[in-house]
């Protein structure tokens, strides 16, 4: 047991991190009395007093972390630190464990599925911190612990790889790991406090200012309305989202080169970038010509503002809307949950398998294609310029396998438990691609409220397989791990 003790040390400290972010909702409902300040004295006391307890046992054990400690520390972060997220919402609004984890694991790994309903009646505290979960696990709170614990005397490189999205994982913008995380870090609160200041400029007061805009640049969805984005029947404020979701659907990596002197160059050279933005805006003028030419909407500019911001938050990975698209003919709400799965960049705080996958896996198909005509021929599957190596595209071709694998899994396990296959499969595709909602009984006019508790866990076992990358978390489960 005491192996695992440089582990434990570590993951106490995080725990007493992550229960000051408590604070925030906390302070607000004192400041405006929202009856839910019991509920956070509580929950931080708690949080706070666990994490002490964790790091005084381990106080002693000051090793690096080696490769099997960074994995087994971001499955800790990512499925136990939800449980502490989710003590506010079982104390104030009195819900069941599942429920409560369910909706901190959909913020953290920045999913934005809900089960609560009456959104606008809840206390405006709890919209903030559910807010908040979205916006901490959109960069990821391991990169702010790499950025953190250094000057704790903790390394944190391992930690790093185990979560850095994406096959590129070695890549590193800084010679140094905590300058990285702490560069991503200040490029992703710059551009939160811009959508802050446009969104509170557009007409949002400052609390529904502050919660889209943590959804918004976290790619999770979670909003103070039932009626979503929509509540705001705002062609400004939706411009604006689609504007910032775009954003926080590229790689952050390079809005950091981009801001520190390459400028544009940054994104041309970027060979995700360009592919991400023509996917986007594609599917945006298809879908609403589509909606046009079959009656769906009077007017062109009705259905290229209906179809911009729905398509973008559902491709993104957001999940936000402004009009149940569930209505739609079917194929454009299944092209949306097609998007999802592919349409953002690695680096950025969408889920899916990112579109560097998704070029990888189509140049690798395309190579076989050639030689299958050619078998002589040398084609080397190239992506930006240069050679994909052997052990990445290995590695791509596992992940393409077990995650399609994994889908047809959980949708079967799901269509057992009684559902029908339309809301099983989206619900699962949703959760895996940490986008939020799905079609049919969980569709963007519904939530996962109508799900079984068996049901809600396989969503939930889904969303940590998509915000893991799906092999952190296996690695984790596999008897080999625990062996000496």
């Amino acid at each position: 047991m005491k192996r695992f003790y440089p582990t434990v040390r570590v993951f106490g400290i995080l725990l007493m991190g992550f229960s000051v972010a408590m604070l925030v909702p906390l302070a607000l409902s004192w400041a405006l009395d929202d009856g839910a300040q019991s509920a956070y004295d509580e929950a931080f006391a708690i949080s706070f007093l666990s994490g002490l307890g964790l790091w005084w046992t381990a106080r002693h054990a000051r090793a690096e972390l080696k490769i099997r400690d960074g994995f087994l520390m971001v499955v800790m972060v990512w499925t136990v630190l939800p449980a502490y997220a989710g003590l506010p919402l079982i104390l104030q609004l009195d819900i069941s464990f599942t429920d409560a984890y369910f909706e901190a694991v959909s913020g953290l790994t920045t999913t934005g599925s809900s089960v609560l309903p009456n959104l606008d009646k809840l206390p405006p505290s709890i919209n903030l911190w559910r807010g908040l979960l979205v916006w901490l696990g959109g960069m990821g709170l391991i990169v702010l612990a790499v950025a953190v614990l250094p000057l704790l005397g903790i390394g944190g490189r391992q930690m790093f790889k185990a979560e850095a999205p994406g096959p590129m994982k070695d890549a590193q913008l800084t010679p140094r790991m905590t300058q990285t995380a702490k560069g991503l870090w200040a490029i992703y609160t710059l551009v939160t406090v811009a959508c802050i200041a446009s969104f509170k400029a557009g007409g949002m007061n400052w609390l529904d200012a502050f919660v889209h805009s943590f959804s918004v640049m976290g790619l999770g969805g979670f909003s103070t309305h039932d009626a979503s984005f929509g509540y705001f029947d705002s062609p400004l404020l939706e411009g604006i989202a689609v504007m910032f979701m775009l954003i926080a659907s590229l790689n952050f990596a390079t809005h950091y080169l981009a801001l520190h002197g390459r400028g544009w160059r940054a994104y041309r050279h970027d060979p995700e970038a360009r592919w991400v933005m023509l996917v986007m805006v594609g599917s945006v003028f298809g879908i609403a010509l589509y909606l046009l030419a079959l009656d769906v909407y009077p007017d062109f500019a009705t259905a290229l503002r209906h179809a911009a911001f729905n398509v973008v938050s559902i491709a993104s990975t957001t999940g936000l809307a402004t009009v149940d698209y569930n209505a739609w003919p079917m194929f454009a709400p299944l092209w949306m949950l097609f998007l999802c799965s592919f349409a953002t960049s690695a680096g950025s705080t969408g889920g899916g398998i990112k579109m560097i996958r998704a070029l990888i896996l189509y140049k690798q198909v395309y190579r076989e294609l050639v030689q299958a005509m050619h078998p002589a021929a040398v084609w080397p599957v190239r992506v930006g310029g240069g050679v994909v190596p052997p052990h990445i595209l290995t590695a791509v071709l596992a992940f393409g396998f077990a995650y399609m694998c994994i889908i047809v899994a959980l949708t079967l396990l799901m269509s057992f438990s009684g559902l029908d296959i339309v809301t099983g499969f989206s619900a699962v595709v949703a959760s895996i691609n940490n986008t939020g909602p799905g079609l049919n009984q969980v569709g963007p006019a519904a939530t996962f409220e109508v799900l079984s508790d068996f049901q809600t866990w396989i969503c939930i076992f889904a969303m940590l397989l998509g915000r893991l990358e799906i092999f952190t978390l296996l690695v984790v489960l596999t008897p080999e791990f625990w062996r000496k």
